[in-house]
């Protein structure tokens, strides 16, 4: 018999402040949820223009934008540019480093989950990994009416075609009242749900879960339970393999002690070792005038 997981912390995301005139409601990355393997941050955010994120650096790990309205622009100084809209999904590693900039076409609203790369990861080569919202695979429990798109690993036989350096599942369920299944999570993984729209009961304790809270879950099983009784509800799964290794964060910086800290600031203002183009280049984006 499947060991079914439970819930065992919930905290609500405080909306507040967060770039140039953003707003944010963050559940991992704050002192409640800090640093839960592999994950650094969560963010639900909402903005529009002329606020947004302008040039600002990156290295040690992956940020993935989800978006679920509106339309966010992007670029780096590598020359990759381009837009997401509604339900889009960016999977960008930062990898040795990345300078870009995220600037809102339209009212938006979306996640960004940062996840930490292992110390043989941390320097690898950026990439960027983009599907439109079409192009993401969707199943459907039996019996059950219900959408979950597959954004990284699997759900019901359906796999995602993103590569993820640090194995990952996210899948994004929206859920019809009066309904319940389970989902397979790998046992290995630690995992958390957050809820963006209504309210569902989760777990082998049937703890109820409503919206901007996360909901994270206990180490040891293969499934959790999701049950939806008067309300329909509408939340994410993610879930991700522990990397088991020390976490310095500075900012935009995560690597696995003080000395990288240090080197990596030095090859920021230096612009080397990844960052060469850190100091000579202006997004288009960002800088209007």
């Amino acid at each position: 018999m499947t060991v079914q997981r439970y819930i065992t912390n919930q905290v609500e995301a405080i909306a507040q402040p967060e770039g140039d005139g953003a707003t944010v409601r963050r559940s991992i990355g704050t002192s409640e949820l800090e640093n839960f393997d592999p994950f650094l941050m969560l963010d639900e955010f909402m903005v529009e223009p002329p606020a947004g994120f302008p040039d600002h650096p990156h290295r040690g790990f992956e940020t993935v934008t989800y978006m679920l309205d509106g339309i966010v622009a992007h670029e780096d100084f590598a020359g990759h540019q381009g837009k997401i809209g509604p339900g889009d999904l960016q999977w960008m590693t930062a990898g040795r480093g990345i300078v870009h900039a995220e600037m809102p076409q339209t009212k938006c609203h979306g996640l960004q989950l940062w996840v930490n790369l292992s110390a043989d990861e941390k320097m690898c080569e950026p990439r960027y990994q983009e599907l439109l919202d079409h192009e993401i695979p969707r199943v459907s429990p039996p019996g059950v009416e219900a959408v979950i798109k597959v954004i990284a690993g699997h759900s019901f036989g359906v796999s995602s075609p993103v590569v993820t350096k640090t194995p990952t599942m996210y899948l994004d369920f929206k859920v019809e009242k009066g309904f319940k299944f389970e989902q397979t999570i790998p046992e290995s993984y630690q995992g958390f749900l957050y809820v963006l729209e209504g309210e569902a009961y989760f777990g082998s304790r049937s703890t109820l879960g409503k919206a901007h809270h996360t909901l994270t879950l206990s180490e040891e099983g293969g499934v959790i339970s999701i049950e939806t009784k008067d309300s329909a509800v509408h939340f994410v799964l993610v879930a991700g393999e522990p990397i088991k290794e020390p976490v310095v964060q500075y900012g935009p910086f995560v690597m696995n002690n003080t000395r990288d800290i240090q080197q990596t600031f030095v090859d920021y203002q230096m612009g080397i070792n990844g960052f060469e183009k850190a100091h000579s280049w202006q997004s288009k984006i960002a800088n209007r005038h």
